[in-house]
């Protein structure tokens, strides 16, 4: 696979020389095109801004996404890489396309990012509100083997429900989709993705539609038990027709790394991040709604990397100091 490598030319960490020599580091995001990539060189953007006080030089790597992210973190080809939280488990648990070569017992998190919500865009003139309306309905539960598909699967057993409950059970893939809504072929379709989305944009500038929430006592349920789900929230007015905010639940892209990777490497990457955490959101609008809090949790099954456990201990306890202070 070709990569693209921007910022620098790039070697491990994993033996690394002199501490007072620059060490670089290199980050797996996803394809050019997604949100991966710019998440990747936002951070990379934070790390470089105080190289001068770390030593530390990042570069971002495009590739083939999630899976391939975890297996060069692995194998020790990347340092660093973005995944989706599903992904995390099964790789920690070996699990799944990990099942072959096993747990992946050095997987660390890092920090949580931004959330990929399951988003239901449904024509307004549907009658569609809520997920509970889909029930006879023309709907896209996604093409067999995706992420869309297996989460579909998921709040559906968790329902009782199963494709016999809609009147088309449509497997289109994502980007055939819209164009099915629009040409009235579908009354909604379904999709788990990172959010602002071109997909959902087309949807929902192409033809008068709206985001349906998905929430409830069943959604509430299947996010206690599954610990790669979190809610979320789909902001209001990102896309036409849904000024407010729609509540729905999802995965969240997750920075992984190894055990391996130095502590102090891993602090020093948390704290370019963490700790200019306003400057950081403000390098992607999918970064808007992004928490300490969360960013320490939400989504993370592996446990926490102990250069990022240090510093969120850090940076929380400080925090709630100056709760107490009434700062």
């Amino acid at each position: 696979m070709k990569h693209i490598v921007i910022f620098l030319i790039t070697f491990s960490l994993w033996g690394c020389g002199s501490e007072s020599e620059d060490r670089f580091i290199t980050i797996g995001t996803g394809g050019v095109t997604g949100i991966y990539y710019p998440a990747g060189a936002a951070i990379c953007r934070m790390v470089n801004r105080h190289r001068t006080e770390h030593g530390l030089r990042c570069s971002v790597e495009a590739t083939g996404g999630s899976i391939y992210n975890i297996r060069a973190v692995r194998n020790g080809d990347l340092d660093i890489g973005v995944t989706q939280s599903d992904w995390q488990y099964h790789a920690y648990q070996g699990a799944k396309l990990f099942e072959k070569e096993g747990r992946f017992e050095k997987l660390r998190a890092v920090f949580s990012l931004h959330s990929e919500p399951f988003t239901v865009i449904a024509r307004k003139d549907s009658g569609v509100k809520t997920f509970a309306d889909l029930k006879g309905k023309r709907v896209n539960i996604g093409n067999p083997g995706s992420g869309s598909r297996a989460t579909v699967e998921a709040l559906l057993a968790y329902l009782g429900w199963g494709q016999q409950d809609f009147a088309i059970a449509a497997e289109l893939k994502a980007a055939e989709q819209s164009q099915a809504l629009c040409d009235n072929k579908l009354d909604a379709i379904i999709y788990v993705v990172g959010h602002p989305s071109g997909a959902i944009k087309e949807a929902t500038t192409s033809c008068e539609s709206v985001v349906v929430e998905v929430a409830g006592p069943v959604v509430d349920k299947l996010v206690a038990e599954t610990p790669y789900y979190s809610t979320a929230i789909i902001p209001g007015g990102m896309y036409n027709g849904s000024p407010e905010d729609v509540k729905t639940f999802g995965m969240r892209a997750v920075f992984v790394t190894s055990a391996d990777v130095k502590d102090d490497v891993i602090y020093q990457i948390t704290k370019a991040v963490v700790g200019d955490l306003d400057n950081f959101k403000r390098l992607h609008i999918a970064f808007q709604m992004l928490k300490v809090d969360e960013m320490a949790s939400a989504g993370l099954v592996a446990p926490l990397h102990p250069g990022a456990e240090k510093y969120f201990r850090e940076v929380l306890a400080s925090d709630a100091e100056k709760s107490n202070k009434g700062l």
